[in-house]
């Protein structure tokens, strides 16, 4: 048996439930650790069932198991005499690592932020994440809609799906900080709009005070601000909504975040643009979350490469 240890975000999930799908389709028998993650009071909620999905639950038994990490006393005197015989696996870095699927059995920790293990079971995964009519039970009525008036302006323009991330990623600014700048987003702007002279932008942000005096400083004039719209009265909790939204643009300025990662890779179209910034992590090379339809832009706004 194989366990994922389910860890982070709505985009975290996203990956680790592709990487579910990937070692099913191998096989293996796969479940997940939902738990020792989000025991703690601020872990993120978790958001799959917005897909309507479901998926096998490892026991506390199953667990320990795997981990030896039991506290009957027998198994304390025997690992203190043998050592711990674990199956924990962490990945290497924030790349590809080839182990992560031939490990079995297999208690598994990362983000598995990859395209390249799931690409071969690409329209399985496409499936899996489809959006079901239940993220609308929750809501109120006139968040619904103001949810559908966005869709139907989505649907009736070159929607270009902007994401602004703050919040979280300025307190662990030594890990996020410095790399989706105001430099990387304007040049991000001018060149969808070089490429795409009718685009809209709909702007994500979980930071909308500061993402309204940036759009409103540098995008004031009336003509321009019409090309900018806020997506505004959706809360963290119900961050499904925005990706649901994100994925039925036509393209994408995404952050260095596995939310906006996924919002542009849902996208089906073929055509589609996808910018996204040089660095995902500060002093570390993230090589493997790049796609081939992505052009990459530094922090200075500088163009790093062309989509292929």
């Amino acid at each position: 048996m194989n366990i994922i240890r389910m860890t982070g975000g709505m985009g975290n999930q996203m990956f680790q439930y592709a990487l579910y799908l990937k070692l099913c389709s191998m096989g293996k028998q796969v479940k997940f650790d939902d738990v020792s993650e989000y025991v703690l009071a601020n872990a993120r909620p978790i958001m799959l069932w917005a897909f309507g999905i479901e998926y096998p639950k490892a026991s506390k038994e199953e667990i320990n198991d795997i981990t030896d990490g039991s506290l009957k006393l027998t198994h304390r005197i025997r690992r203190k005499l043998t050592g711990r015989k674990s199956h924990e696996y962490h990945e290497k870095d924030c790349n590809f690592d080839e182990e992560i699927l031939k490990k079995d059995p297999a208690y598994l920790t990362g983000y598995f932020q990859s395209e390249r293990y799931f690409k071969e079971i690409e329209e399985k995964v496409r499936a899996a994440f489809t959006f079901q009519e239940a993220i609308y039970e929750t809501i109120p009525g006139e968040l619904k809609e103001r949810i559908l008036e966005y869709i139907q302006m989505i649907n009736g323009s070159m929607a270009v799906s902007l994401h602004i991330r703050r919040g979280d990623y300025l307190e662990n600014s030594e890990v996020f900080g410095g790399i989706c700048t105001e430099e990387y987003y304007k040049a991000a702007i001018e060149i969808m709009k070089q490429k795409e002279p009718e685009a809209v932008f709909f702007v994500f942000s979980n930071d909308r005070e500061w993402t309204s005096k940036w759009l409103n400083k540098n995008f004031a004039d009336k003509v321009i601000a019409e090309k900018f719209i806020l997506i505004e009265g959706i809360s963290e909790e119900q961050g499904y909504l925005d990706l649901m939204l994100m994925s039925n643009c036509r393209h994408h300025i995404i952050a260095n975040s596995s939310f906006s990662w996924w919002g542009a890779w849902l996208n089906p179209n073929k055509d589609k643009r996808v910018i996204a910034p040089a660095l995902w992590f500060n002093h570390q090379e993230c090589k493997d979350i790049y796609t081939k339809e992505m052009i990459i832009i530094d922090f200075q706004g500088k163009i790093m490469k062309e989509a292929e």
